[in-house]
């Protein structure tokens, strides 16, 4: 495998190069991994809370060296970056604080029905858990998955995207600098290529990815036939949907920040954005004129709100997909042009009157780029929404109560967003369906996903 380079995408200057991990260091994590098992678990949930508090006054005191790191690594804003950092030792707080009443199982109130004098459950730690992130929130996307699985007793093991070689490096050394056993978390320096070899291994129980669509598929098919639990977290192409009664100007800001928040690189960001023909043509006035008016540049200054794409790779793909949608008739309203010859940047783009026949009809866009759809009615605008693959967030404005209790209940979606816009909490579970995957993230279902729910049954 060629080596892992870190490549700052507003440059395009090589940052620092990384070799992969050959066989005996792979072996090596795999091993240690699963001698700390038993170590994770004699600690309890005390010992665990003190050590992830720890990680989290860590990263809280290195929050500028890791934002910089961030921003420098895949191009995100620095204040963006920064709220990633602080966010990421928050879950760390909140799953310390609250794990251990999460993992509380139920007991039977009558266990006679079952023949027995007590009858109960309880959650108990899977093993090693192996992480496939992305590059979008590489220390937010880990850590999600990170502090449940560790406050709950297992091991992880990251393979990070291969261009953000620096954060898995950081995190790899992280929760061990806290204090946390030996091999308890471990970052493999590998390509994509390798993770079928790590999942097979029978000291890894399970398997978490977030990633595309094909990522998603490639894992759970090696997990299917090694019989291991997985939770995927896919693509999205969410609706942000716009009735009448909603307010308008509220919406409209929404809109903005919903599309272009990590610079389009989100699967939660909004991308199709279904508006009712009764408010259509000012909603996409207002929406192009405040893409338009976004500051791109260079993603260390505290002004810019829009940074580089992630990758030469990202841009190219926007690239492709923006001029479909021209040749097939749509329309361009503002952008639709990459900025400059250095670095990956891409103008915010607000495009309409897109035919079923363009790419971005049924494909994400992952970068600045915001389709907008007519609805005639609430029954076309649902029809609209749901009209693809993907089912992981949704936004819906409107003051009509009975229209938003149609959108809760019609929306295919794994979450419903009324008059917001789609983000994730640690206190509320996370994931999607149809294409955007399965299992749950963040809250008390993240960290039950990778647990045992044991029946006991006592005579």
């Amino acid at each position: 495998m060629a080596a892992l380079q870190s490549i700052n995408p507003a440059t395009d200057e090589v940052l620092r190069t990384f070799e992969p991990d050959g066989e005996a260091a792979i072996e090596e994590k795999l091993a240690a991994a699963s001698a700390a098992l038993p170590r994770l678990r004699a600690l309890g949930f005390d010992g665990r809370a003190r050590l992830m508090v720890r990680t989290a006054e860590l990263l809280e005191a290195e929050v500028e060296e890791v934002a910089g790191l961030i921003t420098a690594e895949m191009g995100k804003p620095i204040g963006q970056s920064r709220a990633e950092v602080l966010k990421s030792a928050k879950a760390m707080r909140f799953y310390a604080e609250h794990a251990e009443d999460f993992l509380l199982g139920e007991e039977l109130e009558d266990p006679s029905v079952v023949g027995a004098s007590a009858a109960y459950t309880e959650f108990e730690p899977i093993g090693v858990v192996l992480a496939v992130m992305p590059w979008n929130y590489p220390i937010w996307q880990v850590v999600r998955f990170a502090a449940p699985a560790l406050m709950a007793g297992n091991a992880g093991l990251l393979k990070h995207a291969s261009c953000v070689p620096q954060a898995a490096a950081y995190l790899g050394a992280l929760f061990a600098r806290a204090g946390f056993p030996e091999g308890a978390f471990a970052t493999l320096m590998i390509g994509s290529s390798r993770v079928e070899e790590v999942l097979r291994d029978d000291r890894v129980a399970a398997a978490t990815l977030t990633g595309s669509e094909g990522a998603g598929r490639a894992v759970a098919a090696t997990a299917g036939d090694s019989l291991k639990k997985t939770v995927l977290e896919l693509g999205g192409s969410d609706p942000f949907i716009v009735m009448p009664s909603a307010r308008l100007e509220d919406a409209v800001s929404t809109a903005v920040q919903a599309r272009t928040s990590n610079n389009g690189q989100a699967c939660i960001n909004a991308k199709r954005f279904i508006v009712h023909a009764d408010v259509y043509d000012r909603f996409v006035e207002l929406f192009a004129e405040r893409m338009g008016s976004l500051a791109v540049g260079e993603p260390t200054s505290e002004e810019t709100q829009i940074g580089p794409l992630a990758n030469a790779q990202g841009l190219a793909d926007i690239e492709e997909l923006v001029e479909d949608s021209r040749a097939k008739g749509a329309e361009v309203r503002v952008g639709g042009y990459r900025i400059g010859e250095v670095g990956c940047f891409y103008a915010p783009t607000v495009i309409d009157g897109l035919t079923p026949e363009a790419r971005l009809w049924r494909e994400e866009a992952f970068g600045p780029v915001a389709s907008v759809f007519r609805a005639e009615s609430l029954d076309d605008a649902l029809a609209l929404a749901n009209d693809s693959e993907f089912g992981l967030g949704s936004a819906f404005w409107s003051e009509d109560d009975d229209e938003i209790v149609r959108a809760r209940r019609e929306l295919e979606a794994g979450a419903v967003f009324v008059n917001g816009m789609t983000i994730s909490y640690p206190e509320l579970p996370f994931g999607g369906v149809k294409k955007s995957g399965y299992g749950r993230e963040l809250s008390k279902e993240g960290i039950r996903e990778f647990c045992n729910l044991k029946t006991v049954w006592v005579a």
